[in-house]
């Protein structure tokens, strides 16, 4: 807000005001505790009745939640308001939409760390409300050695030894491969799970083969709605998808006085 909102100045400052959230198309609602702080850092005053929780379903015109309240304030705290609501649900949404597609595999849906700046945890909330899992939060609390990393250490089975020198008990420890060749060494290793690159079809199915459980195979990149069910039938214990985060569609939705 800055120095203030210039244009809520010209409402009455003793103006008290009442809005209905509306939603304008179907979706999977997400975000009510982040647009409620919004108005409870704004002013405290403003209450909120809502009909709605996070991880039901909503449908085009539907009532969510009351508001009454001095309405400077009201109209201060709508658009960042709506954009909580409006980004977290279209996370859960997409999320919940990959969710489905695979509906009857054992594979779980991840998320990534591609997410909007600043909105880390609120996005990582949204995929599990959308039915998806979550994978490493940040770069402390999981290890995931990838191409450059390989490349640094010297070889996959270096940096595996090295990593596994040096992380926490109970730790992930992950590495990436882009081959059926780089696969064999890195279960030669102490990996506890192994993410296969932009592995094809086919190639998916030979890595479970030769893999016999001796690890957890997460498959990523170029993941869309119409292979990843084919992917998840494969046997694949987790599919990662960056677009869940990153690719979203907001969900529309109104503040009516």
């Amino acid at each position: 807000m800055g120095s203030g909102d210039l244009t809520a100045s010209i409402i009455d400052q003793t103006a008290v005001a009442s809005a209905r959230l509306i939603s304008r198309e179907r979706a999977i609602f997400c975000g009510r505790e982040w647009f409620n702080e919004v108005y409870n850092q704004l002013d405290p005053t403003i209450r909120t009745n809502w009909e709605v929780n996070d991880g039901e379903t909503i449908r085009p015109d539907q009532m969510l939640c009351q508001l009454a309240g001095p309405a400077r304030s009201l109209l201060s705290g709508e658009r960042t308001a709506l954009n909580f609501i409006q980004t977290l649900s279209g996370t859960a949404s997409t999320t919940r939409t990959f969710v489905e597609a695979i509906e009857g595999t054992t594979t779980r849906i991840l998320d990534t760390r591609k997410t909007l700046p600043g909105l880390r945890m609120a996005q990582k909330y949204a995929v599990s409300i959308g039915g998806g899992c979550n994978h490493r939060i940040g770069l402390f609390d999981g290890v995931l050695i990838k191409e450059n990393h390989i490349q640094a250490a010297g070889s996959i089975t270096r940096a595996v030894e090295i990593a596994a020198r040096s992380a926490t008990p109970g730790i992930l420890l992950e590495v990436e491969v882009e081959n059926l060749t780089q696969l064999k060494e890195a279960l030669s290793t102490s990996v506890s799970r192994i993410l296969l690159d932009n592995f094809n079809r086919e190639t998916l199915q030979q890595a479970v083969t030769l893999t016999q459980g001796k690890a957890e195979l997460e498959a990523s990149g170029n993941i869309t709605l119409e292979n990843v069910q084919s992917i998840a039938l494969t046997g694949v214990d987790f599919i990662s998808i960056g677009a869940i985060t990153k690719h979203l569609q907001a969900i529309d939705f109104s503040l009516l006085f």
